[in-house]
């Protein structure tokens, strides 16, 4: 299994908003092919930063929807919502077991 998971940080007061969006989300990702789950997570030492785990069949799963449909996907952010500048990783990863 292919895991991807990206990691970013809010402006401080804007957390609510990041946790509404992924509870209400449109769930566009779960239809794709190759798609199995996602998992959103915040440190308990850092309530502004999320991680979005993402695991897949296989990692060209993943690379077909980021290169097609990741901006479709991030349409359903609040507007106004601010990522802190350097905030931004990704990384892939290969499950070993569960």
């Amino acid at each position: 299994m292919f895991v991807a998971m990206s990691r970013f940080r809010v402006r401080p007061g804007q957390e609510q908003m990041v946790r509404d969006a992924f509870l209400e989300r449109p769930m566009r990702v779960d239809k794709q092919p190759g798609f199995v789950r996602m998992e959103v997570l915040s440190p308990a030492y850092q309530a502004n930063e999320f991680w979005l785990i993402t695991m897949w069949t296989d990692r060209e799963s993943f690379e077909t929807w980021h290169d097609h449909h990741l901006h479709e996907s991030h349409s359903a952010m609040p507007r106004g919502l601010k990522v802190e500048k350097g905030s931004r990783a990704l990384q892939y990863f290969e499950l070993v077991t569960e």
